[in-house]
């Protein structure tokens, strides 16, 4: 049964590998197109440089001001490739893209590896797992690197060297005081070393001390204090001197469902009689939020699902086409 298995799925895979390979020649699927574009910009005054192409460029007199010069590639459309190669192929801005066209490609493939995991657990999927979490955690770390590290420590510690090569225009004088960080984050590095790793202790519980109390005050105003303050709404709303029903309504069902989700988790009395009829309600109001909570969760996960499916039938396989970028006159 699993070589028979093994068999189909090979046959599947070498099926599906000659269908993109002909798909791709025959139809220039998955591939990325750019247009190069010519900048110049010109030194009009100090330290300020206008396009010369653009409206601004009129109100200075460019004869003779330091002008310069440089290109960039712009993502274009199959359909200007293709226009533009038919009319002056020799003169054209437009070319293909070969990195940009891996790009694609690999992220094609990662993305398959990604969703074979709803067959089986299978090496592609660990494969394409470590890949994302080791690509993902040494980005952050570089991130985290230059936006943090560098201006907020380094810069603070020696601006003056810090302008000097890694960014220009920063002053101020040293600040002794960030030296503490600075030592807290090398105790924290010691949990890397075969011993001592209880030094690393310290800056760890100081660090989940003060985010614990920072984000407690966040939470108390962003959650507790509005959710109060929300809550505290006339039963009878009235505008314009007439009555509104809707919104009245409205205001009896979030009065209703807090007042009695609270007496659900009111433990000092035992749910009984009116008590327990009333925390019943308040369970049922809980109920629906978790399904709404829930509900707008995986709504959000198939936004995310489609998203992928289109880039897999549009950008790799061009089996749609919903921005109608290969289709003329676009």
């Amino acid at each position: 049964v699993m070589d028979r298995q093994k068999l189909i799925w090979t046959v599947v895979c070498v099926v599906g590998a000659l269908g993109l390979i002909i798909n791709a020649v025959t139809r220039d699927a998955g591939s990325v197109y750019v247009k190069n574009v010519d900048h110049e910009f010109a030194l009009v005054e100090d330290d300020k440089w206008v396009d010369v192409t653009s409206d601004d460029a009129l109100d200075y007199d460019l004869e003779g001001k330091e002008h310069i010069n440089w290109s960039s590639e712009e993502q274009a459309t199959y359909w200007d490739y293709q226009e533009a190669n038919k009319a002056k192929p020799s003169q054209s801005k437009y070319s293909f893209s070969l990195s940009r066209t891996f790009g694609v490609w690999v992220a094609a493939m990662f993305t398959l590896f990604i969703m074979s995991f709803l067959f089986k657990d299978n090496p592609f999927y660990k494969f394409a797992e470590s890949v994302v979490v080791g690509v993902s955690a040494a980005y952050w770390m570089v991130v985290s690197f230059w936006d943090v590290i560098i201006p907020n420590m380094f810069g603070k510690l020696s601006p003056s060297f810090i302008s000097s090569w890694a960014m220009p225009g920063l002053e101020g004088e040293a600040d002794l005081l960030y030296l503490v960080p600075l030592v807290l984050g090398i105790m924290l590095l010691w949990r890397l070393a075969p011993s001592g790793t209880w030094i690393s202790r310290w800056p760890l519980a100081f660090i989940i001390g003060t985010t614990a109390g920072i984000r407690l005050m966040g939470f108390i105003h962003a959650d507790f204090l509005s959710q109060i303050r929300n809550s505290i709404i006339p039963l009878a709303v009235f505008e314009n001197g007439s009555f509104m029903f809707w919104d009245s309504f409205l205001n009896l069902i979030l009065i209703i469902g807090v007042l009695t989700a609270l007496v659900y988790f009111f433990f000092s009395i035992e749910h009984k009689g009116l008590v327990g009829k009333t925390a019943r309600v308040g369970i049922w109001f809980l109920m629906i939020t978790f399904g709404a909570a829930f509900g707008y969760t995986v709504m959000g996960r198939i936004a995310l699902l489609a998203i992928r499916l289109e880039f897999l039938f549009d950008d790799w396989l061009w089996i749609i086409d919903p921005a109608m970028n290969r289709i003329a006159g676009t």
